[in-house]
C-alpha cells in the first residue's frame, strides 16, 4: 500500500492533527508592523481579540514555495505520495504557490478545493477517508475534484462592520444595516464568498440559514461536515444549533464543531457562525 501524507495549510481551521499523515502549515497573518504564525504562535481566540480591538484588518498572506517544496522533499524522502489540499485559487495565491513548488516532484498532486474554512476541512477529511479505504494518491486527488463540486458552506454574519472595513460593503449600507439588525447571510460559489440573502435580527437570520441549507439539497450525513464559529465563544453557535435542530436530530447525535481562523474570520468578524457540507446527490 503506498504511503500517502496528505498536506494543507491553516485556512482549513484543521488545527493541530491528530494524524502523524497529515500536515497543517500556518499561514501568515500580520497586524500593524508585527507577524504571526496562525495557530502557532497566535491561537483562535487572541486572534479575534486582537481583531475586535485594533482600527485596521490584519493581512494575510500565501504560504511561499519554498515552504512547500521543503515539505515536498521530505516527503520524498520518506517515500511518501502527497495530496495537498488548498483554499480557493480565487482567494489565495497559496495554490499557485504549491504548484509551483509541485513542479519540482513526481511525487505530488495540488487539489484546489475552491473553498475556504470549514469547506476546506471537509475535503481534507475525506481525503483521509479514502486514504483508510486504500486509495492512491492519484485517486484520492481525482475523487475530490469531482466531490469538491457537492461541497457547501453556508455562514450567518452578526455584523457588517468588517465586510465594510475590508471594502466590500459601502459605509452608508453597514450603518443602515446596523441600525435594522441587518444579518448577511453568505456562501462560497465557484471559490469566491458571495451573499446569498438577509434577514432582520437573529432569530431571521437563522431561519434564513437553514432554509438556504434546505435549499441546497440538504446535508449529507454519511460525509464529512462541520459546524464552525467566529470569535470569543459559541454562545451564537449553540443558539442557532438550537433553532434549526430539525436540520439534524435524525442524523447525528454529535455535531462536530471548530472555530474558524484568521482567513475568513478578519472579513466576516466575530459571532458568525458557518455550516459546510456535502450535497445530497438529486
Amino acid at each position: 500500500m503506498e504511503k500517502i501524507r496528505i498536506i494543507t495549510e491553516s485556512a482549513s481551521d484543521m488545527g493541530t492533527p491528530e494524524r502523524e499523515d497529515v500536515t497543517v502549515l500556518p499561514m501568515h497573518i500580520t497586524f500593524g508592523e508585527k507577524e504571526y504564525l496562525d495557530g502557532v504562535d497566535l491561537s483562535h481566540r487572541e486572534f479575534y481579540n486582537m481583531l475586535i480591538e485594533s482600527d485596521e484588518l490584519p493581512k494575510t498572506s500565501l504560504i511561499s514555495p519554498g515552504t512547500f517544496a521543503d515539505e515536498f522533499e521530505k516527503a520524498e524522502k520518506a517515500g511518501e505520495q502527497v495530496v495537498v489540499i488548498v483554499l480557493s485559487a480565487k482567494l489565495s495565491g497559496t495554490y499557485q504557490s504549491a504548484m509551483v513548488a509541485a513542479a519540482d516532484y513526481d511525487n505530488v498532486t495540488v487539489v484546489d478545493s475552491e473553498s475556504v474554512a470549514v469547506g476546506e476541512r471537509i475535503l481534507v477529511d475525506y481525503a483521509l477517508r479514502l486514504k483508510d479505504q486504500g486509495k492512491t494518491a492519484v485517486e484520492i486527488a481525482e475523487e475530490l475534484e469531482t466531490a469538491k463540486k457537492k461541497v457547501h458552506v453556508i455562514a450567518l454574519l452578526d455584523t457588517l462592520e468588517y465586510l465594510k472595513k475590508g471594502g466590500r460593503i459601502s459605509k452608508s449600507v453597514a450603518m443602515i444595516g446596523g441600525m435594522l439588525s441587518i444579518k448577511p447571510v453568505v456562501t462560497v460559489e465557484d471559490g469566491v464568498v458571495a451573499v446569498l440573502g438577509k434577514a432582520r435580527g437573529s432569530k431571521n437570520g437563522n431561519n434564513l440559514l437553514v432554509k438556504e441549507i434546505q435549499n441546497a439539497g440538504g446535508i449529507d450525513f454519511s460525509l464529512p461536515f462541520w459546524l464552525g464559529y467566529t470569535g470569543i465563544n459559541d454562545a451564537l453557535l449553540q443558539k442557532y444549533i438550537q433553532d434549526s435542530e430539525v436540520l439534524w436530530k435524525d442524523y447525528t447525535e454529535e455535531l462536530p464543531i471548530c472555530t474558524i481562523g484568521a482567513t475568513i474570520g478578519t472579513h466576516v468578524g466575530p459571532n458568525a457562525v458557518a455550516v459546510a457540507f456535502f450535497g445530497k446527490e438529486g
